[in-house]
């Protein structure tokens, strides 16, 4: 039966079989792991807000006032007009952003199955990992 309470160990296998920690140096090193997975995490939160910030202020009209404009005119939906490319270059940021998206996904659930072990160590070191990425990453986004 599974523990559900968090104990004190250096004994742990961590979302895979292959990561299993039989030692404090193990431990350790898996601490350390989680929490740069930690601030990676932090970091593509900020990352992703900076680049949506960033596309919504490359992109001046919006999609819907340049597909009446471009009905209106004699462009007829043609893929080397500006609203065409406006068009590819909106569709290409949403693609990053969603590409974006689904490793942040990936690497937060990897977080939780990792605290999910129990170990108060590996729930320590995430903490510890997002604090510091907090820290380190918000200041960028009042940056220009």
């Amino acid at each position: 039966m599974a523990r559900m309470h968090f104990i004190f160990s250096d004994t742990v296998v961590l979302l895979f079989d292959f990561w299993s920690v039989h030692s404090p140096a193990g431990m350790a090193l898996s601490v350390l792991v989680l929490l740069l997975l930690a601030v990676l995490y932090e970091g593509i939160k900020v990352g992703k807000a900076k680049l949506l910030h960033q596309v919504l202020v490359n992109l001046p009209t919006s999609i819907s006032q340049q597909t009446i404009a471009e009905t209106d005119g004699d462009s007829a939906g043609s893929d080397s007009s500006p609203v065409g490319r406006t068009h590819h270059r909106w569709y290409l940021c949403h693609f990053g952003q969603s590409l974006i998206h689904v490793i942040q996904v990936v690497i937060g659930y990897f977080i939780m199955l990792a605290v999910m072990s129990y170990n108060t160590w590996i729930f320590l070191g995430v903490v510890l990992g997002s604090a510091v990425g907090y820290y380190l990453a918000y200041p960028l986004l009042s940056t220009a």
